[in-house]
């Protein structure tokens, strides 16, 4: 009988840590979103005929194989707007951010914005919030204003600061500001300088600002630096490695209708 009720107890205690081996293969670690933001300056707003600005911070230890925004509303149009990403394929951690366009028709109202991550298991994690899609008529770009920059021409060797400063304005709200260091044999439009250029360099990128319709602004970049000053630094390397030869610093900046504003190009020589 001792025997008898000893063997149960073993199985019970077998079938136990099968079912809870089973469950953490069913339950591994997923994909976590967190630090959500939508919007200028995570206002929850976007305007039709613009774009959404994105940021959050993905963790996953499966890596990541894509990432998913979807945009609809709950009731009326049936109308998505899906935007899907995989640049970030194989990473463990990354900040997402990024600009996805509201096409110029889209009914003004509430939608809701689905964020997917899947990993290379197959695990997905969602995360969903709120958004307000409205009108906004203007067709005036920002106003740049440089108050300090280098002389056209001057030279920088390894270890010296690049540095310009100013003021950007708008009429009504400001969305974006970038200032980029532009190797000029590169012949890289105007249009294309941005902050997920990996041509560039980038010595200041923000979407975030304390005044909506002005901001000062001070960028700068010591020559030689491992990293950019990108919102999320990232390596000097590759197609944008520091190299002797004409550059120029470009400055450019959007306002909430996605208007943009650009100065003229400010050459400069490293000697590297």
């Amino acid at each position: 009988m001792k025997t008898t009720i000893k063997t149960i107890a073993l199985l019970f205690v077998a079938t136990m840590m099968l079912f809870i081996t089973s469950c953490d293969k069913e339950n591994p670690d997923r994909p976590v979103i967190s630090d959500l933001e939508l919007g200028i300056s995570d206002n929850h707003v976007a305007y039709a005929g613009a774009d959404l600005h994105i940021e959050a911070l993905i963790e996953a230890e499966g890596r990541i194989d894509v990432v998913e925004v979807e945009i609809h509303q709950e009731e009326g149009s049936s109308d998505e707007i899906d935007s899907t990403f995989t640049e970030f394929a194989g990473l463990k951690s990354t900040t997402f951010h990024k600009h996805v366009d509201i096409p110029e028709d889209t009914p003004i109202g509430t939608y809701h914005v689905h964020i997917t991550v899947t990993d290379q298991e197959g695990y997905q994690t969602t995360v969903e919030d709120e958004i307000e899609i409205e009108e906004l008529a203007d067709e005036e770009a920002p106003e740049i204003t440089i108050s300090s920059a280098p002389e056209s021409g001057t030279s920088f060797s390894s270890g010296e600061t690049i540095t310009i400063s100013g003021t950007v304005t708008d009429n009504i709200s400001l969305a974006g500001l970038l200032v980029a260091l532009v190797y000029e044999s590169d012949n890289i439009a105007d249009a294309d300088v941005a902050g997920d250029n990996t041509a560039v360099i980038v010595m200041l990128h923000t979407h975030d600002f304390d005044d909506p319709d002005e901001t000062e602004f001070t960028a700068s970049i010591v020559v030689g630096a491992e990293n950019d000053n990108n919102m999320t630094p990232a390596a000097i390397e590759g197609d944008n490695a520091w190299k002797s030869g004409n550059y120029y610093i470009l400055v450019k900046s959007k306002d909430a209708k996605a208007n943009w504003a650009y100065l003229d190009h400010y050459p400069i020589v490293i000697n590297y």
